[in-house]
Formats: structure tokens, C-alpha cells, sequence
């Protein structure tokens, strides 16, 4: 078994602050910002940013579907950290200022990968598939903060 992660970012014309805050709002503005590849979202407790525990399948390939429960907390300004009660997944977003009225905003998953063959297939192609999914979530992110 080995550590896995995916990574994306994007760069987005809007204040820092307002981006995270859209990340962090559960009950509103997430939800939106979701893809296809999400389904069965619930809010379970809060819904603004720490201490909301949220729900949901995300549906990663047609054959792999992975039930999450995320406990959320905000350990530093500009952070954000989903931890799936369901397994080893960890889901990091870290937006900073990236010149005036622009936000950076970087997501790492990571998760403890299966050993074996199939283990190298997962560290081979999860990570891009993730990403793909991640970079969809930014790109509607990015539509959203820049209207």
C-alpha cells in the first residue's frame, strides 16, 4: 500500500476571501459547483466551512463509486480540509492571493492506495481521473466567482 494524490489548480479573477468562502458554503454555493460524477449530496450537520459534516457518492469511474462522509475544518486562514469518516481520503483546498482582486486555489486528495497490480493501477490513473473531476469543480468555481 502507498499514499496516493491528486492535485489541480487554477488561478481565479475574484477577491481570496469571497473564493473561499464559496468553497466553504455546503449549503449554498458547493453544490452547484459539483459535476455530474457527484450524487446523493446532504448536508448532515452545519454548512458553512468547520464542523459541517457532509455527504456524498462521488462516482470516480462507471465502475468505481466511493460513499463519503466528510468532517470539514478550517485548520488555517485559507484552508479547508475534508476528512472522509468512510476511509483514509483526505481533501485539502488552499486558496491564497495571487495579485489584486485574484485568487489561487489548490486541491490535493490523497488517500491510502491498494498494494499490488492493482495498486500500480491506482496510483497510475486515479490521480488523473481526480484531477479531471477537480478541474471541472475549479472551472465551474472560476464561472461562478467571475459573472
Amino acid at each position: 500500500m502507498g499514499q496516493v494524490e491528486a492535485t489541480t489548480q487554477r488561478e481565479i479573477a475574484a477577491d481570496p476571501e469571497d473564493v473561499f468562502d464559496a468553497i466553504a458554503d455546503y449549503s449554498g454555493t458547493r453544490q452547484r459547483l459539483l459535476p455530474e460524477h457527484f450524487s446523493e449530496y446532504e448536508i448532515r450537520e452545519g454548512g458553512d466551512g468547520k464542523g459541517t459534516l457532509v455527504h456524498w457518492k462521488l462516482q470516480a469511474t462507471s465502475k468505481r463509486v466511493r460513499d463519503c462522509l466528510l468532517e470539514v475544518d478550517e485548520p488555517t486562514d485559507g484552508q479547508l480540509v475534508e476528512k472522509d469518516r468512510n476511509s483514509s481520503m483526505v481533501t485539502t483546498w488552499v486558496v491564497t492571493p495571487a495579485g489584486e482582486n485574484r485568487a489561487k486555489v489548490v486541491v490535493t486528495t490523497t488517500w491510502q492506495g491498494a498494494g499490488g497490480i492493482g495498486g500500480f493501477f491506482e496510483r497510475t490513473f486515479a490521480p488523473k481521473g481526480l484531477g479531471r473531476i477537480y478541474d471541472t469543480i475549479l472551472a465551474n468555481l472560476a464561472a461562478h466567482m467571475e459573472k
